[in-house]
């Protein structure tokens, strides 16, 4: 056996494995193929690159992800700490400054002496993992070669699914005239106020989200040429494989003309400030850096060509003059038939030396991708220690379903035969026992309770 444990990719999944293995004192090599390659949707040369929104979502924890996050900062989660030190403003999410997240992140991988970063294209882990230990984390985006001995590895034909990323635009490019600082529900105009006071209300009111009012006739004009706009050409197996959870704005929109208005795009919680009313649609924008200088339009996950784009959504008012810093873009992922080839260690069920995290083990997510590099580390790093002590004890570090970590890792490994991605949701933790709390929040309450007194089990692993 070699004396340290092996890495591929470098991204949210992989780095957060490695700092762990390094952490107990096992040496690593990590390799990531940029600089020298680049998947279609990454662009920098750092580690832990993000490439769709920079939320990490919620931080609470009546919210399975904010669970999540708290289950990860207990565990001593590099990334977690390091997204906390460099976010931006969300409200009740955690959002990050993607630029000064992943310098970070690079910085401290690089400068851990346990840590030999390779920046090479891996093809083959067959032969890393004949004297050693392997921890697949390529991502969503992983290279042809890679994926291509995936498939002859496991036995399976299928790995793919669809998604897409929204443009981002500078704030300065905005028309404030039209747009308004506001959270949903949290700046509509009393009974008693006139729209001057409520006016000026508005403008002592610090909000993390822009907002864009759309009238009836401005939104189904932009609705008619959202549909019949051209689109980047999928082949038909492309089509079918589009996830759920990352629709593409123009493929939501071609349900019905009022689907955007019950999505993304629902003025529920809003007034526009110019007329007192509500808006007929709502479109908002997220701040995406620390300087509050550029924002990502919230939903607009697209497909569109980008001279669409730019036609298109600068239909949206307040987006007349706008200065779209980066276009949306739809790229390939990919995930392997977890169910039936993992157990809830992310290891391989035909080889012991490899494991997989990330999205291509099938979480969907960012905190749930750090999630899956968690426990993978953890459990090599146990594989790694009983290898070198030539213990035979095949007993694995399997975290209790009761936690987020726990319930994802269960999730992925149970037998289902039309399996898709999973986010952390508490759909997937085991019921409350007794009486049933109809109160969701008391009943999420109740159920992250319990998650975090099952803490004493990671006391061993800190």
């Amino acid at each position: 056996m070699v004396n340290y444990i092996t890495v591929v990719g470098g991204g949210l999944a992989g780095t957060e494995a490695a700092y762990q293995i390094a952490k107990r004192g096992i040496m690593v090599r990590l390799y990531e193929m940029k600089p020298f390659k680049y998947s279609p949707a990454h662009n920098s040369d750092k580690l832990a690159e993000i490439v769709c929104s920079n939320s990490f979502k919620s931080n609470l924890l009546t919210n399975a992800c904010g669970l999540l996050k708290e289950e990860l900062r207990r565990l001593g989660s590099l990334l977690m700490e390091i997204a906390s030190e460099t976010s931006v403003p969300a409200g009740q999410a955690l959002a990050v400054d993607r630029e000064k997240f992943s310098e970070a992140v690079t910085k401290r991988i690089e400068s851990n002496k346990l840590i030999e970063v390779v920046h090479e294209e891996v093809t083959d882990v067959s032969e890393m993992a004949k004297d050693g230990i392997v921890i697949i984390a390529t991502g969503p985006l992983t290279s042809e070669g890679l994926a291509e001995q995936i498939r002859k590895m496991t036995g399976e034909d299928k790995l793919y699914f669809y998604d897409a990323a929204a443009p981002i635009v500078a704030k300065d490019s905005i028309d404030f005239d039209i747009a308004f600082y506001g959270d949903r529900y949290g700046q509509e105009k009393k009974k008693d106020e006139t729209v001057d006071e409520w006016q000026l209300r508005q403008k002592d009111t610090k909000s993390d989200y822009i907002n864009l009012p759309m009238n009836k006739e401005e939104y189904e004009k932009f609705w008619q040429e959202l549909v019949n706009a051209e689109v980047v050409t999928l082949h038909e197996f492309e089509k079918r494989e589009i996830f759920e959870g990352c629709m593409p704005i123009e493929i939501m929109a071609k349900r019905g003309i009022d689907t955007l208005r019950f999505g993304p795009l629902k003025p529920v919680g809003f007034d526009d400030p110019r007329t007192g009313k509500r808006p007929y649609a709502v479109v908002q924008l997220r701040q995406d850096n620390t300087e509050g200088t550029i924002y990502n339009i919230v939903g607009f996950q697209t497909n569109l060509k980008y001279g669409e784009q730019k036609r298109v959504f600068s239909m949206i008012p307040g987006l007349k003059e706008a200065e779209f810093v980066k276009y949306g873009v739809m790229h390939r992922n990919t995930y392997i038939n977890s169910p039936k080839l993992l157990d809830a260690t992310y290891n391989l069920k035909k080889n012991r030396n490899i494991y997989f995290a990330g999205q291509i083990s099938g979480v969907e997510g960012y905190v749930e991708s750090i999630s899956s590099g968690m426990v993978a580390a953890l459990n090599a790093c146990n594989d790694f220690m009983k290898n070198q002590n030539n213990n035979n004890d095949d007993k694995k570090i399997i975290f209790p379903e009761e936690t987020v970590i726990g319930a994802l890792a269960k999730y992925i490994s149970t037998p289902n035969e039309k399996f898709q991605p999973m986010n952390a949701n508490f759909g997937i933790l085991p019921e409350l026992g007794g009486e049933k709390i109809k109160d969701k929040k008391l009943r999420y309450t109740k159920l992250a309770e319990r998650s975090l007194n099952s803490c004493n089990f990671f006391d061993f692993l800190i």
